[in-house]
């Protein structure tokens, strides 16, 4: 990265402080480096659906995120809660997820696979996004049954995916790992195998709403208090 001369001066002071800013240089991570590149508007709509998550887990104080990937987007919810776990099964993406930790944003990282069963602690919240439609069917009752049992008995859950019918207009490489997309309707249905209360709310680019869940390009899980 370029270090700036730090003699220079900003014509307007108030950014000067920007130049003297160099101890932590922002990065991205594997994933969100290659959206940069390939794709930037979609950046926009990944961590559109970490700000939701955000504002729903707001106040909560152990919080473990399931398939964090590079966990680019981790650190929104962070400003919303009190201590945050990232999980990821894949080394690789909690490996290059260290090398940018920043100790102002503090974070636990941790390899697990959730189809082996639960993480302990017993956690206030829990989400997962863009996950549980990299899960064969065969294994999404285990999934969620790990995700539940990973939270205390009044935890919430928050389960993001691509919807089903927008599979039409999805890329060669997202339909080759998206083996499990489901209607609203059915993601409902799963998760109410294991919590009480789910809600389900449509999205469509960076816009949530309530809309008509056939049109929605992606649909969050709010879940409530596992049976």
């Amino acid at each position: 990265m370029k270090q700036h001369d730090m003699t220079s001066q900003t014509k307007e002071p108030q950014y000067q402080f920007l130049l003297e800013k160099q101890e932590y240089p922002a990065q991205f991570g594997l994933m969100s480096g290659q959206v940069w590149q390939d794709d930037p508007r979609r950046l926009v709509f990944l961590l559109s659906r970490y700000k939701f998550v955000s504002k729903m887990l707001s106040g909560a104080d152990r919080v473990l995120e399931v398939g964090c990937a590079d966990a680019f987007g981790t650190r929104i919810v962070k400003q919303e809660v009190k201590h945050i776990t990232v999980t990821d099964f894949d080394p690789v993406f909690i490996e290059d997820a260290k090398t940018r930790h920043d100790p102002r944003w503090p974070v636990d990282y941790k390899v697990h696979d959730m189809l082996e069963g639960p993480v302990e602690g017993g956690f206030d919240a829990a989400y997962c996004c863009d996950v549980i439609e990299h899960i064969m069917p065969s294994d999404e009752k285990v999934f969620v049954d790990n995700l539940a049992k990973s939270l205390k008995p009044t935890g919430t859950l928050i389960v993001g995916s691509p919807s089903l019918e927008s599979q039409t207009y999805a890329s060669p490489p997202s339909k080759a790992g998206h083996v499990n997309c489901k209607t609203a309707k059915d993601l409902k249905a799963l998760m109410q195998l294991y919590f009480h209360q789910v809600f389900i709310f449509s999205m469509n680019d960076e816009v949530v709403h309530t809309g008509f869940y056939p049109m929605a390009h992606y649909l969050f899980a709010l879940c409530c208090h596992r049976k």
